[in-house]
Parts: structure tokens; C-alpha cells; sequence
């Protein structure tokens, strides 16, 4: 006696998975192949502005105005918010999440001459900068885009660099100014 693959669920969503596979690694190869593509662009913009905010630090009032780095990231993640909250959400890639702190350890503490943080200035272990930072920063990307993206990245920028700057303490007002 024949059977019907009906029958038998667990065969047939096997059956399926199998007959889906070449198309399922081929979409897992364009979310990978485009969050490449992300990182590269973050790291486009961040080598090409990374003086501006090294500058920026140095001045009286380092947060009167956003980070021109922070915009020009806020820009790119508004111009590509569906995939950025589908990968950052709560059902995303962490893969995608781990490199993305890997990019920012690089970015800060990367061995550039130019790089924002020297090891040698810091007060705590890099390692726990470096997740401190990047984690808050994370946080706060995922808050905007799956709030449906109110503040504009102008306004994104200058509360990242608030906090960033001057600290979480500072943004809830309970700490003065810290810089100059």
C-alpha cells in the first residue's frame, strides 16, 4: 500500500527543505553578500571621517554639533533601514551583530595611526571599552529603527554623540558637562 507524503508532516516539510536548499543558500549568500557590502560602506565612510571626529573632540563644545561621522551613518542606516532592522532585530543575524562590534573595535582601536582611541590613553581594559561602546551604540541603532525612525539622522547623530561624549550619567541629567 502506497502512502500519500501528506500523511506524514515530517517527511514532507523534509521533502520540501531538501527540494528548497539551492534556493535557501542562495538567499543566505545575498544577506551575506549585502551585509558585506554594509560593513565596507561603514568603512568607507568612517576612514574618510574619522579626522573630522578626532577634530571635532578637540573643540570647546564637541557636541553643538553632531558628529559628521554619526550623520553620514545615521543617513546610510535610514537609506537602508529594512535590511538594518531585519538583521539588527530581535530575530536577525547576531553574526552580523558580532562583526558589526568587531568594525567598531577596528574603527576605535584599529592599529591606524589614525585610529580615535590610543590604547596607551586609556583608564579601563580596551576589551570592555570597546563592548561598553559598541554595545550602546547597537542599542541605540536598534531603538530608532524599530521605533519607525521619528528622530532624522541629524537628530540620531546628536543624541548619539551626547551620550557618547559625555556620558550616559550627562544625557540623564544628573552629571555636568564633562569635556572642557
Amino acid at each position: 500500500m502506497l502512502h500519500n507524503i501528506f500523511d506524514y508532516p515530517f517527511l514532507f516539510v523534509l521533502s520540501l527543505l531538501f527540494l528548497l536548499q539551492p534556493i535557501l543558500q542562495q538567499g543566505l549568500h545575498l544577506i551575506t553578500k549585502f551585509e558585506e557590502e554594509i560593513m565596507l560602506e561603514m568603512s568607507r565612510l568612517a576612514k574618510k571621517n574619522l579626522p573630522s571626529v578626532i577634530a571635532a573632540l578637540e573643540t570647546n563644545s564637541p557636541t553643538a554639533t553632531p558628529f559628521s561621522l554619526a550623520v553620514l551613518i545615521f543617513e546610510f542606516l535610514n537609506e537602508n533601514s529594512g535590511f538594518m532592522k531585519a538583521v539588527l532585530g530581535p530575530k536577525g543575524d547576531l553574526t552580523f551583530q558580532t562583526r558589526l562590534k568587531d568594525f567598531m573595535w577596528k574603527t576605535l582601536f584599529g592599529n591606524d595611526p589614525n585610529a580615535l582611541i590610543k590604547e596607551e590613553n586609556l583608564l579601563v581594559p580596551g576589551q570592555y571599552l570597546a563592548s561598553y561602546i559598541s554595545s550602546a551604540h547597537i542599542g541605540v541603532i536598534q531603538q530608532w529603527l524599530n521605533s519607525g525612525r521619528k528622530e532624522s539622522p541629524q537628530e540620531m547623530a546628536q543624541i548619539l554623540s551626547t551620550i557618547t561624549v559625555n556620558g550616559p550619567f550627562f544625557a540623564a541629567g544628573l552629571k555636568k558637562q564633562i569635556l572642557r
